[in-house]
């Protein structure tokens, strides 16, 4: 079968432009198969300030009204998709930067409101992987906005993660996929406060035995146990590892 990599980078990765050309060398660099997903909340935050428009976020989440959802709509699908895609096609990749909209790959519903209203935030009904795949058979490299949209003429926020995982869970129908998130640290640590201490293979039996022992917890818990929900989704594997390491040298792996 053949493989795919899914990579999962920050907004903060492209919007420094030391930072975005070693990623987009790095990524150009990687063979074979492969997606690109990015975030761009800061950028985003920035813009919508020199237009006097406050952002709100409310426990680390962005509220997305009629004027922010605008405002994210502009910077995740042409600012920052657009820097990336052309930088990509600098490298000799032949990018395609997509939002959910676009060929209607990604589909899904505004959040219901329960103790917040997030406004135009969108959780993911479905991923087209025939549509991706279409795309890779082509030599096309996808580079996603963290953006989807329901179907009724709506754009919708959603997070980065979420879309990085949607589309590795929709490719593994047809691919051996590897999805790659890319944070701060160095991958996981058995000590939080010393970044030599990655952790470099976590089965579904070591993650058990890590949480039980107190290693794993925080926010840490959260980003492994959305990898293994990929993972049973058919994912073959997931790394967890900075963004100056997509090649899996270094880093967590996440398997059965």
């Amino acid at each position: 079968m053949k493989k795919v990599v899914v990579i999962k980078v920050g907004g903060a990765i492209l919007e420094n432009e030391e930072s975005l050309c070693r990623l987009l060398d790095d990524f150009a660099a990687l063979p074979g198969n492969k997606v690109l997903v990015h975030g761009g909340g800061r950028a985003a935050t920035r813009i919508a300030a020199d237009l006097g428009i406050e952002s709100q976020m409310i426990n680390g989440r962005r509220v997305t009204d009629e004027k922010m959802l605008d405002i994210v709509t502009m910077v995740y699908g042409g600012l920052v998709n657009k820097h990336a895609v052309a930088g990509l096609q600098s490298r000799g990749v032949n990018a395609l930067g997509l939002t959910g909209a676009d060929m209607n790959v990604i589909q899904g519903h505004k959040r219901p409101v329960k103790d917040v209203d997030y406004g135009w935030v969108g959780d993911v009904d479905c991923a087209d992987g025939h549509a991706f795949k279409t795309l890779l058979e082509q030599g096309v490299v996808p580079v996603m906005a963290p953006l989807i949209h329901d179907g009724k003429g709506h754009m919708l926020n959603t997070n980065a993660d979420t879309i990085a995982s949607q589309v590795a869970c929709a490719l593994s129908e047809f691919y051996d996929v590897t999805l790659t998130f890319c944070f701060e640290k160095p991958g996981v640590l058995s000590d939080a406060d010393d970044d030599n201490s990655v952790i470099s293979h976590i089965t579904k039996e070591k993650f058990q035995q890590l949480v039980a022992d107190g290693v794993i917890s925080g926010g840490m818990f959260p980003k492994l146990e959305n990898a293994y929900d990929a993972i049973n989704k058919g994912v073959a594997r997931v790394m967890i590892t900075r963004a100056d390491n997509l090649d899996g040298s270094n880093g967590t792996l996440i398997s059965e």
